[in-house]
């Protein structure tokens, strides 16, 4: 395939300028969605949505947010594709590839989605997978944008299970300079192998939660139990019986911290309902700026940069 295809399967992938480009555009088409403004300029260009692991926040706001757009969309699951009858995957992404413009796929091992990666024809973005979820923290840092400024030289606080969302964080904290803190249980810690950039490690670790969390200006956390790791539920609410976010942390934090979570919560369990529906909460923003973050993105990848509003 040609080397010239640009891909989005971890946060590692752009640059600090790509991310700055990335972030004022969308701003620029959340302002057009708002006013509604119609704004085509994928008309002709068609998505294909892969779905090895269900959803329902990546899926609306890819579908939506292409539509938006003025492009078209194929819905696929392993129960409706041959991806679901052992076909290769890299069978899978040589015939796609020729019939659609680019492909988001959310599947299980980091590994599938390269591998698809490198036999398709069209760009591919990661949905999620289990080491890494690039779009929501591309959401995440907008949201937080939005609401406080920029994130450089902030402080950002990770609460619980070193999964494919601390991994991320990690990412984005080397590319765009600000401070990580992660505080997980032991035995639940982020992965340096994957959480890295150009071999570095940028993040601190904390075995006290209430420690990570003095004068942060962001607090974010996940579920206990992400999919794929069901079996371990009750071994993990032990675990992490400890890492639920609740007014003290979020009181030793700065007075004006936010609160993110990508969702779905299991309220009471890793956040107390007081924290998630309080007023320092903007997980509801958090959430429809996926779509906006994606569109930005999907029009990055399809037409390069565009200039002005």
């Amino acid at each position: 395939m040609s080397t010239s295809i640009r891909h989005y399967l971890q946060f590692s992938d752009f640059s600090a300028d790509e991310y700055a480009y990335l972030l004022k555009r969308a701003a620029i088409l959340k302002r057009k969605f708002k006013a509604y403004e119609k704004y085509h300029p994928l008309s002709d260009r068609t998505l294909a949505m892969i779905f090895e692991k269900a959803s329902t926040r990546t899926r609306v706001s890819f579908e939506a947010g292409m539509y938006q757009l003025g492009g078209s969309v194929v819905h696929l699951t392993t129960g409706d594709s041959q991806l679901g009858r052992s076909e290769p995957i890299e069978d899978t992404a040589r015939v796609i590839s020729r019939m659609v413009d680019i492909v988001m796929i959310r599947t299980f091992e980091q590994a599938r989605i390269e591998t698809f990666a490198k036999h398709s024809r069209v760009s591919v973005i990661n949905g999620l997978t289990n080491e890494y979820h690039p779009c929501q923290i591309l959401a995440d840092i907008f949201t937080f944008i939005e609401h406080r400024g920029s994130i450089e030289g902030k402080t950002v606080t990770w609460i619980g299970d070193g999964n494919n969302m601390a991994n991320t964080w990690a990412q984005a904290a080397a590319l765009l300079g600000f401070e990580l803190r992660v505080s997980s249980p032991r035995g639940y810690e982020v992965d340096a192998a994957l959480a890295a950039v150009d071999g570095g490690r940028r993040w601190k670790d904390f075995d006290d939660p209430m420690k990570a969390c003095e004068g942060a200006d962001l607090v974010t956390t996940d579920v206990w139990t992400s999919m794929g790791y069901e079996a371990e539920n009750e071994k993990r609410r032990q675990a992490f019986a400890n890492w639920c976010v609740d007014a003290r942390m979020m009181g030793v934090a700065k007075p004006e911290a936010l609160f993110m979570h990508c969702l779905p919560a299991h309220r009471g369990e890793e956040v107390t309902p007081e924290v998630i529906d309080g007023p320092q909460s903007v997980v509801w923003d958090e959430a429809e700026n996926r779509m906006h973050v994606q569109k930005a993105l999907m029009e990055y990848l399809l037409i390069g940069k565009q200039d002005g509003d």
